[in-house]
Order: C-alpha cells, then sequence, then structure tokens
C-alpha cells in the first residue's frame, strides 16, 4: 500500500529540477554564463572609475563576478599592467609605442575603447557663472602662471560684458601620473608654442605653476576647497561637486561646454587607426568639446598565454562584453558619452579576439 502511494510522487519529483531550470535557466547573465561567479581585477585611470565601478556593480548582480578596481591613474593602470599584477589595466591616453614594447615581454596588448569622456576646465570663484570663456592659448597661460589674476585682460577679452574679480588665481593639477594630464597638456601644446617646449604633453609633466593633489577626486576636493581655483577636472566628478566649468574653443572656433552632445560630437569623423590607439582631443567636429576623449580597457590578446587562467580570461572577456553591451546605456546616466557605432564595433572585434592559449573564448550576452 504505501509503495502504491508514493509512486505518483516519482514522476513529480522528478520534475523538480526541470522547473527550477526553467526559472533560473532563462538568463543565462543570471550567474550562469561561462566562467561566472570569481574575481577579476583592474586598475588605473580615475577619469573611468565612476562608470567602471557602476558596470563593476551591475554586472556582478547579473554574472556573479565581483569586478575589484583600483583607481591609481593611467600611469599605475599601465605599470601593473605590464608587471602582470592586475587582471586588466585602464588608461586615458593610450600607451606609447615605448609602453607597448615594454608589455610585449609577455604578449600582444590590445586596447578596447569603452567610453568616451570630457576633461573640463573647472573653476570656484565667487562671482563668475558657469560658462566662462576660455581658449586653448589663454589656458597655457593661465596654467604656465603668465595669467595670475581672474580680470586679466586676455581672459577679459574673451569674456565681454563680465564683471571678473581681481583676485588671484589658484592653479590646481595633478600630482600622480595620469591619463587625464595627458589629454589635458595635449590640448595645451596644440594651441601653446611655449607650452610645448617648455612643459610638453605627457601623463606627467613638470608644472610651472600650481599645487598638486591625487587623482580626479583630489584636484576636484583642491578647487572646491580654495576660492579663486581653476583646474582640470573629469565631467562626472565636475557634476558630482556641482562645479563651474569653462565653455571652451574648439578647433573650428566655437565655444563649446563639456557636456554629453558635446562629448559625443568629439567621438565622430576621427581618424581610428587598426590597434585603436587614437586620440580625440581637438576633434574638428562644429560641435565637438575638443578636450574630449575615449578612454581604454587594456588587456592581452592571448591571456593564458600571458599567465590569467581560463575562467579569469573568460570573466575579463564577460566584463567587457557587458561594458559594450548594456554598459552603454549606463555609461549616460553618469554623463559618459557611449562609443560611436562604428568604434563601438571595432572595440567589440577586438573582445572577440582574445584568446585563451590560441583559442577563441565563449561571447555571453549582457
Amino acid at each position: 500500500m504505501r509503495s502504491r502511494l508514493l509512486r505518483p510522487l516519482f514522476p513529480l519529483l522528478a520534475a523538480i529540477p526541470l522547473i527550477v531550470a526553467a526559472c533560473g535557466g532563462g538568463n543565462s547573465n543570471n550567474g550562469s554564463g561561462p566562467a561566472s561567479g570569481g574575481t577579476i581585477s583592474g586598475a588605473g585611470s580615475s577619469f573611468a572609475q565612476p562608470i567602471y565601478d557602476e558596470w563593476g556593480s551591475r554586472f556582478k548582480n547579473k554574472a556573479g563576478t565581483t569586478v575589484n578596481y583600483n583607481p591609481i591613474g593611467s600611469g599605475g593602470g599601465i605599470a601593473q599592467f605590464t608587471a602582470n599584477t592586475v587582471d586588466f589595466g585602464a588608461t586615458d591616453a593610450a600607451m606609447k609605442d615605448s609602453e607597448v614594447q615594454a608589455a610585449q615581454k609577455r604578449g600582444q596588448p590590445v586596447h578596447v575603447p569603452t567610453v568616451f569622456g570630457a576633461v573640463t576646465i573647472s573653476y570656484n570663484v565667487a562671482g563668475i557663472q558657469k560658462g566662462l570663456k576660455l581658449d586653448g592659448a589663454t589656458a597655457a597661460d593661465i596654467f604656465l602662471g603668465k595669467v595670475t589674476k581672474w580680470n586679466d585682460p586676455a581672459i577679459a577679452k574673451l569674456n565681454p560684458g563680465v564683471s571678473l574679480p581681481g583676485k588671484g588665481i589658484t592653479v590646481v593639477h595633478r600630482s600622480d601620473e595620469s591619463g587625464t594630464t595627458a589629454l589635458f597638456t595635449s590640448f595645451l601644446a596644440d594651441y601653446s608654442p611655449e607650452w610645448k617646449s617648455k612643459v610638453g604633453s605627457d601623463k606627467t609633466v613638470k608644472w610651472p605653476t600650481g599645487t598638486g593633489a591625487k587623482g580626479n577626486a583630489g584636484v576636484a576636493g583642491g578647487i572646491k576647497q580654495t576660492d579663486g581655483a581653476i583646474g582640470y577636472v573629469e565631467q562626472a566628478y565636475a557634476l558630482q561637486n556641482n562645479f563651474t566649468t569653462a565653455d571652451v574653443k574648439n578647433k573650428a572656433g566655437k565655444f563649446v561646454p563639456p557636456t554629453l552632445a558635446s562629448t559625443s560630437a568629439a567621438g565622430q569623423g576621427l581618424s581610428v587607426p587598426a590597434d585603436l590607439r587614437f586620440s580625440a582631443i581637438n576633434s574638428p567636429g562644429p560641435d565637438a568639446y575638443p578636450i574630449a576623449s575615449a578612454t581604454f580597457v587594456i588587456v592581452y590578446e592571448d591571456m593564458c598565454k600571458a599567465g590569467k587562467s581560463k575562467d579569469t580570461a573568460q570573466r575579463i572577456v564577460n566584463f567587457l562584453n557587458y561594458g559594450l553591451g548594456a554598459g552603454q546605456d549606463v555609461a549616460k546616466q553618469l554623463q559618459y558619452a557611449p562609443l560611436p557605432a562604428s568604434l563601438r564595433d571595432k572595440s567589440q572585434a577586438k573582445v572577440d579576439g582574445l584568446q585563451c592559449s590560441g583559442t577563441s573564448l565563449k561571447k555571453a550576452s549582457y
């Protein structure tokens, strides 16, 4: 009697795994995709920290993978990538030839553009509203220490009708090795022969004047705390701190504010090489903000030959697929511009070409 009573339960019990699979298996992004779970580590650009932190949080919810990102600056990111102490590096300025050569001892580095962002010229001056007009030559003279007062004729000429105070200018700049610095100094060098010859453009330079601070957050804090201060700050930090930012004269002669639209415009019409190491500084578009750039994740083409496990390599690919997929819409929420479609396709092709010991990695859709 007992066996006859239990027998009808057997088909039901057998069906339970199928029911669970149907409920949980319809979304392969919820911890059941290839190499889901686990941890990956990255380091570098503080410019990109807000977006990578947000991507990491959302990606963990989808794939169960923790992304530990350390915003130590682009120079540090390249150094740790080359030393193989992180799973991926991050930089706002593409690696120089010498940096690529140093990294090639472990394999071929690959640049993956992720989003576009802007470097603002931010200031804190009582009585001066957002939208002060500056051009590259005047900005260079400020950071050279030649223009020292806010009512200097060079600034006044660009801003007719604006009441400028005679307050002294305090320059705040990065103290660490930074891709944001490389972008900003490249912009200044394009408009100031003196800057180009005396200071140059790189991730770190010998500043003629001013006070150094670490990271975008450090510069943002220095500006916020000092009346009369000016510095260069990534757009997301400027917005988070409600900074006043300058409208900057672009290559077409138009004064442009650092907005999502003008940052996106900087990504249009660029000449992009096959290795995707490009710069969008002084983009030729008429509506382009002139101090904008893509930010890059750098990984090895064959990550397993470079020393990563297959699971780690797969998790990196999963994270990049998320960033180039659903992450592009998230970017707009944080005041980063999504990649233009043509560049996004090129970036995705780089990710699709990543390998483990000569074998292509799986592509999970997020």
